[in-house]
């Protein structure tokens, strides 16, 4: 039996940037397939069941804005905390007052998705878990407005509200009308199977009517 969930996703900014383009960031056209999980994952994760992005419906019309943005150049290294915990040296810092710089970002404005999803069992699943299990922990918790941690679009900054879609099905957007429009080569996700070799994955986001379909989608490494 399968188990699928139909997400609503929407916000007032999203930045899917773009690898190619991420000094001065510029957003793809639609959330990527791997911001999409994410974002299921703030609500329910668990070892033993992995989502899978079927299908991505655009609603609202794609509009770029730029912004500028204050960050920091450096980053506290994961060696470092070790040390600091290990008693080796001191607690590793940053100064962002001298560290900081601005960054010019293109990002996405009012976006608005539906996420079509399913989740496959994997091999750490105990014996008392099951996909029923899983399926009403997501349903409650996703109605309820419950997550882990909150869901961004991209940047954690550009929050993210969720909430089950029980409109009309399929449901009608600004692209609903359009036959097809190529949006190019997008991220698909991370393959994580060689931790010493982490490869990106991407695929041919193509969307028809305002549905982008992953699912049938080849990917490409």
């Amino acid at each position: 039996m399968a188990y699928g969930f139909r997400v609503k996703a929407w916000g007032d900014m999203a930045l899917f940037t773009r690898p190619e383009l991420k000094v001065e960031r510029y957003s793809y056209d639609v959330i990527t397939p791997s911001a999409a999980r994410g974002m299921l994952e703030s609500v329910y994760w668990h070892p033993g069941m992995r989502y899978v992005i079927d299908r991505i419906h655009v609603l609202n019309p794609i509009e770029f804005t730029s912004v500028r943005r204050n960050e920091v150049k450096s980053k506290a290294l994961a060696s470092l905390l070790r040390s600091a915990a290990e008693g080796k040296k001191g607690l590793p810092h940053i100064y962002a007052a001298e560290d900081i710089q601005q960054r010019a970002s293109v990002v996405l404005t009012n976006v608005c998705y539906v996420i079509e999803a399913h989740f496959e069992m994997t091999d750490d699943a105990s014996k008392a878990d099951n996909p029923g299990k899983f399926c009403d922990i997501f349903r409650r918790r996703l109605a309820k407005g419950q997550c882990y941690s909150q869901p961004y679009f991209g940047c954690r900054e550009f929050a993210a509200n969720l909430a089950p879609y029980e409109g009309q099905w399929p449901p009608q957007g600004a692209y609903s009308d359009v036959d097809e429009r190529d949006l190019g080569f997008m991220l698909y996700d991370m393959d994580f199977s060689d931790p010493n070799d982490i490869e990106p994955m991407f695929f041919k986001a193509v969307m028809h009517n305002g549905v982008i379909d992953v699912a049938g989608s080849e990917v490409h490494r």
